[in-house]
C-alpha cells in the first residue's frame, strides 16, 4: 500500500465526493493488476473521511466494486475477492 495507509493521501486527491471516483482510485493507489478485497479494506478510514456520514464503508466498497465489475472496469476473479482491474 502506498500514500493512504501509511497514513497520508498525498497521491489521492481529497476533493472528491463520489463515491465512484474515490474507489477508482484507491484501486489506482494500489499500482497492480489484481488485488483483493483486503487490499480494498486497508482504504477504509481514508474514505470515511472523505464521506463522513457514511457508517458502513466495507458495505459501500463492496457495493462500489459491484458497480466497478457492472461497468467493465474490474473482474471478479474467484468467490475468495479477489479482483483484476481492467482499466
Amino acid at each position: 500500500m502506498r500514500s493512504v495507509c501509511a497514513g497520508g493521501v498525498h497521491e489521492l486527491e481529497r476533493k472528491s465526493s463520489d463515491w465512484k471516483e474515490d474507489i477508482l482510485a484507491c484501486i489506482k493507489d494500489l499500482n497492480q493488476n489484481t488485488f483483493s478485497l483486503s487490499d480494498m479494506y486497508q482504504y477504509e478510514s481514508y474514505l470515511s473521511e472523505l464521506h463522513p456520514g457514511n457508517n458502513h464503508i466495507k458495505e459501500k466498497i463492496r457495493q462500489l466494486l459491484q458497480y466497478l465489475r457492472d461497468d467493465g472496469k474490474i473482474q471478479f476473479l474467484d468467490d475468495n475477492g479477489t479482483y483484476k482491474k481492467l482499466f
